[in-house]
């Protein structure tokens, strides 16, 4: 499909490979797409960061002062 948006080959590793294999436990409707998987696992991992961000912003916020 054309874009003007960068693009990002990644090769499937052994770590990719699991996390795939991982990925479509979590997301059984997708195990035959593996590119919506791995959108999905960036996007999973985008959330984990954020969240932990706010837990330790939450916990200075908390004991400062």
């Amino acid at each position: 499909m054309p874009t003007v948006r960068p693009r990002h080959p990644i090769t499937e590793t052994d770590e990719i490979a699991h996390a795939l294999s991982t990925a479509r436990r979590a997301w059984p409707e997708l195990s035959d797409k593996p590119t919506a998987l791995l959108r999905q696992l960036i996007l999973a991992g985008e959330r984990s960061i954020d969240d932990r961000s706010a837990r330790r912003r939450h916990a200075i916020e908390a004991t400062a002062g």
